[in-house]
This record gives C-alpha cells, sequence and structure tokens, in this order.
C-alpha cells in the first residue's frame, strides 16, 4: 500500500555532497572553486590541495588565470562560488604576506622603506620596540647594505624587491603569495632573491605560493610545479620537484633540473597547443 504525503509536507532533505578530504599535509584547502569574468568561465569546480611548508610554483599558457587563481586565494579577487581554507581556518583568521609583481606601485612613496617594512606591524597595533625588533631581524637576514632611511623612488628596482619581500614577511605569515617576484629583475638580483627566499622558507617553513611567466623560475624554487590547462582552466599535471635546498645556480645543470624543466615544458607546449 502506498504512503500518502502530506502536500505541504517539508522535501525530505538530501544527503550531502561528497567533498573530496585534503590530502595529508595539506595546508591550503581549495575545493569547487569557480570563477566567471563576463559570462564566460574560468576556474569551474576546481579541487586543489596545497601542502604545509612548501613552495608551488604556478605556471601554464597566458590568460590562464595564474595570477587570478593566486589573487583568489589570497582574497584580493571575490570567487564565484567555493570553499577555500587554510589549515581549517578562513582568510581573515590567517595571517598572510603577498608581494605584488609591480614593486614600484606597491610602496607607500611617502614612507621611507624602513617605514615601509614596519607598515604591516603598526597597522596590527604592535609596540615600537617590538616593530625596530622585527623590522632589524628582517634587516640581518637579508643583509641589507643599502640606506633604509630612503623613499622607494631614490631605490634601484632590485632593493625595491627586496623591500617589498621583506615587509610581507614582516607580520610572519603562514602563507606568502609571491606575484612574478623576478619578472623586473636583473640576474644578480634574481639569484639574490631566491637564495633569501630559500633561506627565509627554510627558517620558517612558510608555505609559498609563486606565480611565474618563466619556466626556469617556476621549476628552480619550487617542491612541485602546479601546471594549468587554457580556459576554462584546470590542472593538467602537478609536478614534484625533490632535489634538496638550499638550491645554488648550478642546479639549473643538475640532471633532474633538466628532467624536470623539460617535462614540464612538454606538458605546457601540449597545453599551449590544445
Amino acid at each position: 500500500m502506498n504512503q500518502l504525503v502530506h502536500p505541504f509536507a517539508p522535501a525530505p532533505a538530501l544527503a550531502p555532497l561528497a567533498v573530496q578530504p585534503a590530502a595529508p599535509g595539506t595546508h591550503v584547502t581549495i575545493r569547487g572553486l569557480k570563477k566567471s569574468f563576463a559570462g564566460h568561465p574560468l576556474y569551474s569546480g576546481l579541487d586543489l590541495d596545497l601542502p604545509r611548508g612548501r613552495i608551488v610554483s604556478v605556471f601554464g599558457p597566458n590568460g590562464c588565470g595564474k595570477s587570478t587563481l593566486m589573487n583568489m586565494v589570497a582574497g584580493l579577487i571575490p570567487i564565484d562560488d567555493g570553499e577555500i581554507l587554510f589549515d581549517g581556518k578562513l582568510l581573515k583568521d590567517t595571517t598572510i604576506g603577498y608581494v605584488f609583481q609591480n614593486y614600484r606601485d606597491a610602496l607607500f612613496p611617502w614612507l621611507t622603506a624602513r617605514d615601509n617594512i614596519a607598515y604591516p606591524l603598526i597597522r596590527r597595533g604592535m609596540k615600537k620596540a617590538e616593530v625596530e625588533a622585527r623590522v632589524e631581524e628582517l634587516i640581518a637576514q637579508f643583509e641589507i647594505r643599502f640606506d633604509l632611511s630612503r623613499y622607494p623612488y631614490e631605490l634601484s628596482g632590485g632593493q625595491q624587491q627586496t623591500v617589498c619581500i621583506m615587509r610581507a614577511l614582516a607580520p610572519k605569515p603562514e602563507v606568502m603569495f609571491l606575484d612574478e617576484p623576478f619578472s623586473a629583475l636583473d640576474f644578480e638580483m634574481t639569484l639574490f632573491i631566491r637564495d633569501k627566499l630559500q633561506e627565509v622558507q627554510l627558517a620558517t617553513g612558510v608555505t609559498m605560493l609563486i606565480v611565474s611567466h618563466d619556466l626556469e623560475d617556476a621549476v628552480f624554487l619550487a617542491d612541485q610545479i602546479l601546471l594549468l590547462t587554457r580556459r576554462p582552466t584546470s590542472i593538467a599535471e602537478i609536478v614534484p620537484f625533490d632535489l634538496p635546498r638550499p638550491r645554488s645556480a648550478e642546479v639549473m645543470s643538475h640532471p633532474e633540473f633538466v628532467r624536470v624543466k623539460a617535462h614540464t615544458l612538454e606538458v605546457f607546449k601540449r597545453e599551449m597547443n590544445a
């Protein structure tokens, strides 16, 4: 006998959709990420785990949304749907650092280099002595030899980028985002910044996400290279690179570096021509 259902009875609750659990050692969990621009989908339900205490480089064809992905994770661009958690916490409960691609516009021109570095600490309400101690710690860590009492426009491009990185590190972030950190640097400064980022990562264990348009840069610092497809964008492949740190410039002739770079280029070409 069929059971009668009252016409105004609530509909039975639907079972919750299965959510893929995060992999062990995950720091940033991204689930169901969606983003469209002008009605054209960029990301449609992206799932991604960023490992704790590792450096992940994002690489892919032009226009695939590398910087957009990082900016959504960092909270600079709103997402259309999905969830992003940092150790199970929301972004507002997480300390992050961000190094912008255009460092000339990122620094406050009315503040000295030293005051730019101290700015996020002052915003957090730290006492003057604590701020000064943290700035001095960063000066020693980066072996600064230029005058931090100068204003940004008085510094070279490499010096400005160094100040940007120091400012991002000042509040001791849990996750650090770097958008094309080497794009406007000469090779000497690139080597210097590479060394310092490795030293910081080894000393603090900070999780880093780096966007790069340069294949060599993408591979050199990474524990994982996140390769993206063309739009609508998904993950083409995640390539591990396991050589120990610190890595010197000589690593670029190491057989494993050559192999990983060649494989990454092969995937990139495949996606570029797709």
